[in-house]
């Protein structure tokens, strides 16, 4: 079966108009509702369409574009039950509580999910394309097995088994032990080990790393750039599409900023220490809780941001090193002597 030729040679106008469809009508169905159980979903499944899309209508079945299309799959599969499995035991999520009743800044939310989608599986999508994977259109297919396409199946399952054990470590701790916790601390968050006064379980990946899962995230689509671009570095393709994969690199870089600095790792920091600040110092402060926020600082200074690092490492590095580094920049920091006050005079308010 010959592949399709539709819209350009790299399947970038076909996969913009699927996902920008498939997007819109999960809009279309969670405002309608005026729910939220499907926002994720409808995120992670998308690349599980475009994966298969790509893969069958470019009729590139060789190993290396079936192993990368196949990992991408499973990446979507799980990360796109895990969100469902959340939401559903969590009854809604929060996260849009302020805009699910303003038309344009939910509809904003699902543009930025279709912007998501279709930039971090771009590897996948211009592999998948006859002008890069097949000779007979001008493409190249080099022997799978390539020094590349090894280090990035390792890189994608490390990142993976990352991922997956993480979610499920905090996934098991926080409801396991969500009953008796203070009102505060009964909805998800960045940091599930609260317990009876506050961190109870630094324990698996999350006593080395505060977000282990962004971790995991992003040497994914790392290990996927590496093993899609193998036609490029040990095969003979035109400029064109040799500057197309090599352009796909804005996958994972995509996928780093958004972490660092969008809807993963700001989104958690401050409003998870400002939590355990409130819990010591504020008008709802409890007896038993004094010494909350004095132990998540500590929690603090001895897990690194990101980088999975043993804390008898971490804890002794000086912090320019933490805040250069290893990441962990003062954007992410609760201020208590300039934030704490109006965290206080906040929460007497409402």
């Amino acid at each position: 079966m010959a592949p399709v030729h539709v819209l350009d040679p790299y399947y970038l106008g076909i996969t913009v108009l699927v996902t920008v469809g498939y997007q819109l009508l999960g809009f279309a169905v969670a405002w309608t509702l005026q729910f939220d159980k499907i926002t994720d979903f409808t995120g992670g499944s998308n690349f599980f369409l475009l994966a298969i899309l790509t893969l069958c209508i470019g009729n590139t079945f060789y190993a290396r574009n079936i192993v990368a299309s196949v990992l991408l799959m499973v990446w979507a599969c799980r990360i796109a039950g895990f969100l469902l499995f959340r939401v559903l035991k969590a009854g809604s999520d929060t996260r849009f509580d302020d805009i699910r009743s303003h038309f344009w800044k939910f509809a904003g939310f699902w543009f930025g999910q279709i912007l998501w989608v279709w930039t971090v599986s771009l590897p996948v999508t211009i592999l998948n394309s006859p002008a890069v994977s097949d000779p007979v259109y001008g493409g190249s297919n080099p022997a799978f097995g390539t020094s590349r396409d090894i280090a990035g199946i390792v890189v994608w399952t490390v990142g993976f088994l990352v991922e997956s054990v993480a979610d499920a470590q905090k996934s098991q701790v926080f409801w396991g032990n969500s009953e008796g916790l203070p009102h505060e601390c009964k909805k998800p968050v960045a940091l599930f080990f609260v317990g009876g006064v506050l961190i109870e379980g630094q324990k698996g990946l999350w006593a080395w790393s505060r977000h282990p899962p962004y971790f995991g995230e992003m040497l994914c689509w790392w290990g996927i750039w590496m093993l899609c671009l193998s036609p490029t570095t040990n095969g003979s393709l035109p400029s064109g599409a040799r500057a197309a994969q090599k352009g796909s690199v804005v996958s994972p870089i995509f996928t780093f900023l958004l972490l660092m600095f969008a809807s993963g790792i700001p989104t958690a920091e401050k409003p998870v220490a400002q939590r355990f600040f409130l819990l010591s110092n504020g008008p709802k402060a409890q007896e038993g809780q004094e010494g909350a926020w004095s132990r998540y600082k500590e929690y603090l200074r001895s897990t690194s941001i990101l980088l999975p690092i043993p804390p008898v490492l971490y804890r002794p590095l000086p912090g320019w090193v933490k805040r250069s580094l290893l990441l962990d920049f003062p954007i992410y920091q609760f201020r208590e002597d300039k934030e704490g006050e109006a965290a206080i005079a906040e929460a007497t308010d409402s």
